[in-house]
């Protein structure tokens, strides 16, 4: 019988977002937002825990307030992968316990299900070459296409990441058919090891033109697997976002299972 991945889920969150100050705590049908990407993570049987990653002190009273688990991280990381990569060393020592993937589910995915994070931890287990998967979904406005908050991404023939972007990529001709358009969604899953790999890597020149972490994995030669997902969802970016999600979750079925139960 084949063992069980040890997987942890962790959520990156910090209340100084430059564009969008305090949104973890953004009421969502009366429970902030990061209670619903928490309270949705413990509904994916293949985590062994869950935890929320953060200096501020607001976040983890909630957090606490709820039963849930935070780690403290410092104050000074601007990338979310660089803020994993602290956690899970810590929570592996606090729990003296080593994990194989790493799931990192950002805050601002108030609508994620469990098949989502299943598709995106899939490649990696069915893989072991693979070190780092993510998910994708097909961009279905103009708007969405041309929004700068909305990270763009183009895929080779086997689904694997060419580039990052928050410009409207790839560019589109008159005539010109078969090239979707795709954005990146916050959910990123990495092996084990590969973390302590990411974190002695130098931040590179078009991460930082892009301010996106992951192109610091294409860009230093390696590869992201990608994998796509249907459902309906959207990332807080915006207040705006903010409104539509809440128009979304009013009657979601999710939401009322475990507002319930807390």
């Amino acid at each position: 019988m084949e063992q069980k991945l040890n997987i942890v889920g962790i959520i990156p969150a910090r209340m100084a977002s430059k564009h969008f100050p305090g949104k973890p705590m953004e009421d969502i049908v009366g429970m902030p937002m990061i209670g619903h990407v928490y309270n949705r993570m413990l509904l994916c049987k293949d985590f062994s825990d869950v935890y929320v990653a953060t200096s501020d002190k607001e976040i983890t009273d909630y957090i606490n307030s709820i039963g849930g688990k935070c780690i403290y991280t410092q104050e000074s990381h601007i990338g979310a992968i660089d803020r994993v990569c602290e956690a899970v060393k810590k929570i592996e020592e606090q729990n003296q316990t080593t994990f194989d993937l790493v799931t990192l589910v950002q805050c601002d995915e108030p609508m994620i299900t469990s098949d989502m994070i299943g598709r995106a931890i899939s490649p990696l287990v069915m893989d072991y070459n693979l070190k780092i998967s993510s998910l994708m979904t097909e961009i279905t406005s103009n708007e969405v296409f041309e929004d700068p908050n909305e990270i763009k991404v183009v895929v080779d023939i086997n689904n694997f990441a060419l580039y990052f972007s928050r410009l409207p990529i790839p560019a589109l001709r008159t005539g010109v058919m078969g090239c979707p358009q795709l954005r990146l969604l916050g959910i990123d899953v990495f092996r084990r090891d590969f973390i302590d790999e990411f974190n002695m890597m130098f931040p590179t020149p078009l991460e930082v033109a892009e301010g996106i972490d992951l192109i610091r994995v294409i860009e230093s030669g390696m590869r992201v697997k990608m994998t796509m997902t249907d459902q309906e969802t959207i990332s807080v970016n915006t207040p705006q976002d903010l409104q539509n999600v809440r128009e979304l979750m009013k009657d979601d079925y999710l939401a009322n299972k475990y507002i319930k139960r807390n």
